[in-house]
């Protein structure tokens, strides 16, 4: 399973799976990362946490342990 953590920053990869439940999964994606959405990933804090991401038009920073539970698929260019 490919997640939004183990992406390539750079990359443009699409929203296949959320492996969340709960109010986590509810604020997931309320933040725009749905079934289908791309999301560009812009780059890697300096001390490795957060990730910041483009999706939707707007920048988003993920933290590492929630980008896990985002299953992701490579792009079809």
């Amino acid at each position: 399973m490919n997640t939004l953590k183990d992406a390539k920053i750079g990359s443009t990869v699409n929203v296949k799976k959320i492996h969340a439940t709960g109010a986590l999964k509810r604020r997931i994606m309320d933040m725009g990362l749905t079934r289908g959405t791309p999301v560009y990933l812009r780059k890697l804090a300096p001390l490795g946490d957060p990730i910041e991401i483009t999706v939707r038009g707007y920048e988003l920073s993920i933290r590492k342990d929630d980008a896990s539970l985002i299953e992701v698929e490579e792009t079809e260019d």
